[in-house]
């Protein structure tokens, strides 16, 4: 069989969120990009308010396509990786949201929807971990693939502006987070891997499975999505300039004796809170949480890109 025979008989499927598509032109742009590539016509499912990517993430793995394309936001992305992590299907990113947390990570363009695309037409397939969540006992499991927070963090992203966010990008979380700086520290207990459990009064806990969150900040930097390893930061600032050493703390200028930002790692985690907390997952906010169980899944997830430009 010729390379170009079997390039032909690779089709796409796109799960894409319509409100996020950058222009009338995109669907016919990348149909030709595929058909220029000598892939089959590709299956476009659209999402839905009542169904944000589950169920076209299912319908693409049972057309039996080579690669499911999230196009869309976070929220997209993360919906769709629930339903092929733990498969041997690929998915490829089209990053149309603000954040696009995963696909900065990975090194992929952010700014070209079809060089994106490109990248995972002609890219080869690497593995990366996922991160499953457990919120209050409940018997369903949730996942993320860059970080989740309870506490500060994720009452900016649930009082962000999405007027001032469709304007200003990533600064709409800046200026959430300035109003979001007044608060009460509350109780936590957090036990690593089953050991001895860690108490503290905290504003914010962030569990890390990739190191770069808003702004291209690098909040975790030790963290790799391949290494079967959580990266947790909690933030407790004291005082009437404790956020001035959360700062230091997190861009490498504090010292390990800086109380206000402790860092911790292991495979799995349980945090306990003396009162409901807002909780977010990937930068979507899910409401309150008391009780919170996360544990890696090493390598469950194929991503099918291009090297990142070096």
């Amino acid at each position: 069989m010729t390379e170009n025979n079997s390039q032909q008989n690779q089709r796409a499927a796109v799960v894409i969120n319509p409100v996020k598509a950058p222009d009338e032109s995109f669907k016919a742009d990348f149909f030709q990009l595929c058909a220029d590539a000598g892939w089959a016509e590709p299956l476009w499912l659209e999402t839905t308010e009542e169904d944000p990517g589950a169920g076209q993430a299912r319908q693409a793995l049972e057309a039996g396509v080579d690669v499911v394309i999230a196009a869309g936001g976070d929220g997209t992305v993360r919906t769709v990786a629930s339903v092929l992590a733990g498969t041997d299907m690929a998915m490829g990113l089209l990053p149309l949201g603000t954040g696009n947390l995963l696909a900065r990570n990975l090194g992929m363009d952010v700014t070209n929807p079809l060089n994106a695309a490109q990248s995972v037409l002609s890219g080869s397939e690497t593995k990366i971990d996922v991160v499953k969540a457990v919120l209050d006992h409940s018997k369903q499991e949730q996942i993320f693939l860059v970080a989740a927070g309870v506490g500060y963090d994720a009452a900016i992203m649930g009082d962000t502006n999405d007027e001032l966010k469709d304007r200003v990008g990533w600064l709409a979380y800046v200026e959430a987070g300035i109003r979001k700086l007044q608060g009460k520290p509350v109780g936590a207990t957090i036990t690593i891997d089953g050991q001895h459990p860690i108490h503290r009064k905290m504003r914010s806990v962030m569990v890390g499975n990739c190191g770069k969150l808003m702004g291209d900040v690098q909040i975790f930097p030790d963290a790799l999505f391949t290494d079967g390893i959580l990266d947790l930061l909690v933030l407790a600032p004291r005082g009437r300039f404790g956020w001035l050493s959360v700062v230091a703390g997190v861009f490498g200028k504090g010292t390990k004796s800086n109380k206000s930002v402790q860092s911790y790692s292991g495979k799995s985690a349980v945090i306990e809170l003396d009162s409901p907390q807002e909780f977010e997952l990937d930068g979507d906010h899910l409401g309150e949480v008391r009780h919170l169980k996360v544990s890696v899944e090493p390598q469950a997830l194929t991503i099918r890109m291009s090297a990142p430009a070096k």
